[in-house]
């Protein structure tokens, strides 16, 4: 062969074809993304770039699913009051930031742990090592939300990058069956799955586009979903009088950083110094909002705790309601 035609063959290899136009069912996370083609031949500096741009599409994705994440907020906050619970369900990554969202909802919120609830196929295991299969089993999708004894008060999130996880299906089908109200996050604009559908009330798509590396939705789509997460949970946990302006009034203060940061907001939002906040809040046995209710109204432990549960824990209306009695 001659050696012009060596040398063309050569660049011919080293530069990628064209991709195949995607079929139409095909999801988007699973295509190439040709800002993201010829990622092997950056530094490293050129991959983060590369990764760090491509983000932004995670952030962008959110805010077309503003309505229907504050619809779910809205269903998730209902679950809560009704005393159900808020129960994510995925798969791989998926599973593993549905479990992650429901670890940090009791240390922030002061929520009993059985309130919000992280299932990922596979069981615990999966958290650290991926379980060959564990995402195709239906049958054990439907078997988790019957271990839980999933009622019409709960709230189930199926957490599905492709929306057709076979777990995350067979767990949204047994939830709807069980009368619960239930919720598909994907990243899969063209889902058109009659059988997730048909089960789902509430749709949350989240159109991050091709991954930077094709189908390795643990970067934007894992971004994305993160944020929806984060979103829901503490939207409703709000909705719920968990927090106070910004300030975290539920939180459990299991370590020294939480025990300071509950006397510094007993401090602040009661007007008075650490030293007397401490006080309030060995009295309230570390319950922040009750300890707040004593500094603020000049009430006892038992009274402070009564105006509480009478304003369903909500703190501004407790303060609200406490100053018009003792008016």
């Amino acid at each position: 062969m001659p050696p012009d035609a060596e040398r063309e063959r050569g660049r011919a290899a080293d530069t990628p074809r064209p991709a195949t136009p995607p079929r139409a069912s095909l999801p988007s996370t699973e295509e190439s993304n040709p800002a993201t083609a010829r990622l092997d031949e950056l530094d490293a500096r050129g991959i983060v770039a590369a990764m760090h741009t491509a983000d932004l599409d995670a952030w962008r994705a959110l805010e077309p699913a503003l309505d229907r994440i504050a619809a779910v907020v809205d269903a998730t906050a209902a679950a809560f009051r009704r005393g159900g619970r808020l129960i994510w369900v995925g798969a791989g990554t998926s599973g593993r930031l549905g479990v992650l969202d429901a670890s940090e909802c009791p240390p922030t919120f002061g929520v009993d742990p059985s309130r919000v609830v992280g299932v990922i196929a596979g069981g615990d295991r999966a958290l650290r090592e991926a379980i060959e299969g564990a995402e195709d089993r239906v049958d054990e999708g439907v078997a988790a939300i019957a271990a839980l004894d999933v009622a019409a008060a709960d709230i189930v999130g199926g957490i599905a990058a492709s929306g057709t996880t076979p777990f995350v299906r067979g767990a949204l089908v047994e939830a709807r069956r069980r009368g619960a109200v239930t919720v598909l996050i994907t990243s899969n604009e063209r889902l058109d799955d009659g059988a997730v559908l048909a089960v789902v009330d509430h749709r949350i798509t989240l159109a991050v586009g091709p991954e930077v590396i094709a189908g390795s939705t643990r970067l934007k789509c894992g971004t994305a979903t993160k944020m929806a997460l984060n979103a829901i949970s503490t939207a409703a946990m709000v909705r719920c009088g968990r927090v106070f302006g910004n300030r975290m009034v539920d939180l459990v203060a299991t370590n020294a950083k939480l025990r300071r940061r509950s006397r510094r907001l007993v401090a602040e939002l009661a007007g008075v110094d650490e030293e007397r906040a401490a006080e309030y809040l060995e009295a309230a046995g570390g319950e922040v909002k009750v300890a707040i209710l004593c500094a603020c109204r000049g009430l006892d432990v038992a009274t402070a705790q009564s105006a509480l549960a009478r304003a369903d824990g909500v703190l501004r209306r407790a303060l609200a309601e406490s100053s018009a009695a003792e008016s």
